[in-house]
């Protein structure tokens, strides 16, 4: 997809405010993305654009919107570890592999909890304190939004 193509999709997405495009074209596949960061409702940042490899007719699972504070309140109580990114979540480092982390787990400062895949960029999360695993908030595979809740520590 040529970059003229891909800035009227931008505009587009700027222009209607819509918060999604996924276009398919060939084997290639373009997300637009714009999410609005925590605490500054009326900003919207620029559009960020993710060029993902199409793996073929696959059940995509249907995104879940971004949590309200009503369903953040129903969060187990803990420290709360947010994506600093919008992009797709991974529990594992491959297909198959085992995850990071599961339910119950300790885990400390630094360790791996998930990938977040970005513009074809796998960025590793990490725990940015000590605790025990007390919830993994979405499923392997599921887009995720930038402050959006991954897990509760206790």
């Amino acid at each position: 997809m040529d970059l003229r193509k891909l800035k009227t999709l931008i505009d587009l997405v700027q222009q209607s405010g819509i918060a999604e495009l996924e276009i398919t074209e060939g084997e290639e596949k373009v997300r637009i993305s714009r999410g609005v960061p925590a605490g500054t409702p009326h900003a919207a940042p620029a559009p960020q654009v993710v060029t993902l490899p199409s793996a073929g007719p696959a059940s995509a699972a249907p995104a879940k919107p971004a949590a309200s504070a009503e369903g953040e309140a129903a969060l187990p109580e803990g420290h709360v570890i947010r994506s600093p990114m919008v992009g797709t979540f991974y529990r594992t480092s491959a297909p198959g592999a085992k995850p990071f982390v599961e339910v119950g787990q300790a885990v400390k400062t630094g360790d791996t909890l998930c990938i977040i895949e970005a513009m074809k960029l796998l960025n590793e999360i990490e725990a940015d304190q000590e605790g025990v695993i007390k919830a993994i908030l979405l499923e392997n595979g599921q887009p995720v939004e930038y402050g959006e809740p991954l897990f509760i520590l206790g």
